[in-house]
């Protein structure tokens, strides 16, 4: 499954997005050594990555049609969201495949909280992590100069 948007860092890091619908996510990552830290073990700014964009990508996939939410509650196409708060619990070391499920756990106009955890190929639980995420019409894209007035006008 390919991402809504382009994103290089995690191009670089090889996460795949395995599902992207109806306020979930689930991604998935090989811990290459090269994404390990001395101890040998997905480091923790991998595992805290793969949760973070789980979670956003869980807050701004379609939602199944429901009649009783509120329009202001949907995500139109081409908005984003942006992190403004994680908590993440490390729980066990991260090796092989990771597999992050993220879900929506509540949404309104302006925010969606969401959940996260990452299993390793048995199963086990690496970690979990909690995260709000700020909904946006858009930021500036590469190159787009922001007007800003100027004092001396």
């Amino acid at each position: 499954m390919k991402f809504p948007a382009h994103i290089p860092f995690i191009e670089k890091l090889g996460i795949e997005l395995l599902k992207f619908e109806g306020g979930e996510a689930e991604l998935a990552v090989d811990t290459a050594d090269d994404l390990c830290n001395s101890w040998g073990v997905a480091h923790g700014g991998v595992v805290m990555t793969l949760l973070d964009v789980a979670m956003a990508h869980a807050a701004r996939s379609p939602l199944p049609p429901d009649p009783n939410r509120a329009p202001e509650q949907e995500v139109p196409e081409g908005r984003g969201v942006a992190t403004i708060e994680m908590k993440t619990s490390f729980m066990r070391p991260g090796q092989g495949r990771l597999l992050a499920k993220a879900m929506v756990l509540h949404r309104t106009a302006a925010t969606v909280f969401c959940e996260g955890t990452i299993v390793d190929a048995a199963g086990q639980i690496v970690a979990h992590a909690t995260g709000t995420f700020k909904c946006l019409k858009g930021l500036p894209a590469a190159g787009r100069q922001i007007m800003r007035p100027n004092a001396s006008d």
